[in-house]
């Protein structure tokens, strides 16, 4: 059975990002490679990346962002636009 992690997002950062309530302590036991999955909303990515990513734009990346929180993050745009997901939703981190 797979290990997972749930959460909502909680919020909406200034550049878009989709803040969860996942925090970045809870994410220690998770790999941060792409044997990890992040769900939203019919969306999913895989790893969880670092702020110095090399991500090419337009990419959904999961990341631990300034909030200290998982964020979901499209590369030089708004995941909020882009993904149409709103406070409230469901996030699963899955391993």
């Amino acid at each position: 059975m797979a290990n997972k992690i749930e959460g909502k997002i909680e919020s909406v950062d200034s550049q878009g990002n989709l803040v969860t309530s996942i925090s970045g302590d809870q994410l220690t036991v998770a790999p941060t490679d792409d044997t990890v999955s992040v769900f939203c909303e019919g969306h999913e990515t895989q790893g969880i990346f670092g702020a110095d990513h090399d991500q090419p734009a337009m990419t959904l990346i999961a990341l631990v962002g300034e909030s200290g929180n998982l964020e979901l993050s499209i590369v030089e745009d708004s995941a909020k636009i882009m993904l149409g997901v709103s406070v409230g939703a469901d996030v699963l981190v899955k391993w």
